[in-house]
């Protein structure tokens, strides 16, 4: 009777390492023995994904219809409108991951939805009142992209605690598959209500998606509050998630292949609506379907990223590339052609579907919960910012030299998002706990 209380600590200690590091405040992380899917928390985080993803594609398809239609905006202000929608990560994302780090999620989270929900609502209103501008549409959507930011970072924040480190890649696998057929088939939906209701009532109804997701949101027990700390300056709690990203060997592969990835797809599908219309001639449908072929590659990528890591390792998993196929696309053109490209860039997204998996996955897992909005908040910061510099790059390239060179620049830079991987320790990795 005597022993049995000193031999339960040394059972617990055991637990505890095969996680990278105890859970703030001693908490202990979720049971993943089973599906994520038997946890109420997570099912009811990704019945909201579902809706902020019906909310962000109709806003994605309305705005700029909005503006074509009832402002007579040019090609100019539409362009505008895009870069505005990014913007946000460069100006906020990495601050936003250390207040993340300070607060209860689930309040941040129903927040960025109740703030995009009231910024959509003030759009058609202003339409009905004859008052709206393209000034409110910019600020709309620059603001509904800070409320994004802290939106995307509280997500991928808050999914440890609610299905435990040994639970991620499934969950992981949920949330990609979610957004690949939000890639589909979201916008076409979008469309469709733009089509049968106009885009000021589609906006409407996205502002009534995003309320929906902070109503459900709500429902959500299992975030704990963060560990109580001495306050840091912010820009200490920033400069200390940059350093757990990029110090660590397997963390800063990742952040380097995944930029590759972004940077290299940026450049060539900057220009790929070039290529299709003005070059080709091929008709906008034609365009779609290619991207929908991208869709289903994330979607299959995603699907089997688990399955796979599981046969052959998580490190192989990660360095077998499918990326090299981006070297068919600049090929592409009518005919034969056109089938070959739309197979070599449903074979790259479906690599780039795997990764999102496993990657966000292994970064979650290799991240202590007090620094892993400042984690997120980076890797999101350098991603998105790798959009940014490849659809700027697109341009200029394609200005200087010529459209073919541009797209041969990006599917190169695809090509090679792999060899980060292979230079780091990841290759001997074998599972998500090592």
């Amino acid at each position: 009777m005597t022993s049995s209380p000193r031999r339960r600590p040394e059972r617990r200690s055991r637990t505890l390492r095969t996680t990278p590091e105890p859970t703030p405040g001693g908490a202990t992380a979720p049971s993943a023995t089973g599906s994520p899917w038997r946890d109420q928390d997570f099912r009811t985080l990704f019945g909201a994904a579902a809706l902020n993803q019906l909310g962000t594609n109709t806003g994605h398809v309305a705005v700029p219809l909005l503006a074509l239609t009832a402002l007579d905006a040019g090609p100019a202000q539409v362009g505008t409108l895009a870069a505005l929608s990014t913007l946000a990560f460069l100006l906020i994302g990495l601050p936003a991951g250390a207040w993340v780090d300070r607060l209860r999620t689930r309040g941040v989270l129903v927040a960025a939805d109740l703030a995009r929900a009231a910024l959509f609502a003030s759009l058609p209103l202003a339409w009905w009142l004859d008052v709206l501008t393209l000034g409110q549409l910019y600020a709309v959507v620059l603001l509904a992209g800070c409320a994004t930011v802290f939106s995307d970072v509280g997500s991928q924040s808050v999914l440890p605690q609610l299905v435990g480190r040994e639970g991620l890649v499934r969950a992981n696998t949920a949330m990609v598959t979610l957004m690949a057929a939000a890639n589909i088939a979201g916008r076409g939906a979008g469309g469709a209500l733009v089509a049968a209701l106009t885009a000021p009532f589609a906006l409407a109804c996205s502002s009534a998606a995003y309320l929906a997701s902070a109503l459900r949101l709500t429902a959500i027990r299992s975030t704990p509050a963060p560990a109580p700390a001495a306050r840091t300056p912010l820009t200490a709690q920033i400069r200390e998630g940059l350093q757990h990203v990029l110090g660590h060997p397997e963390l800063r592969a990742l952040t380097l292949a995944a930029t590759l990835n972004n940077l290299g797809g940026a450049v060539l599908g900057t220009m790929l609506p070039v290529l299709f219309v003005r070059e080709l001639g091929l008709s906008p449908a034609s365009l779609g379907l290619f991207w929908a072929a991208g869709g289903v590659g994330l979607l299959l990528g995603a699907r089997l990223a688990r399955p796979f890591a599981a046969r052959v390792g998580y490190g192989r998993a990660l360095l077998l590339s499918l990326t090299p196929a981006a070297l068919l696309v600049p090929l592409l053109d009518r005919g034969p052609w056109l089938w070959l490209a739309g197979g070599a860039w449903l074979l790259t997204m479906m690599k780039i579907g795997s990764d999102n998996v496993l990657g966000v996955s292994l970064r979650q897992h290799l991240t202590p919960d007090p620094l892993m909005g400042r984690m997120n908040a980076t890797f999101r910061f350098t991603l998105t910012g790798a959009l940014a510099l490849g659809s700027a790059t697109s341009g200029l390239l394609a200005e200087l030299t010529t459209l073919h060179t541009t797209l041969w620049t990006g599917a190169t830079l695809l090509a090679l998002s792999w060899t980060p991987v292979a230079l780091s320790p990841l290759t001997r990795r074998r599972g998500v706990g090592g």
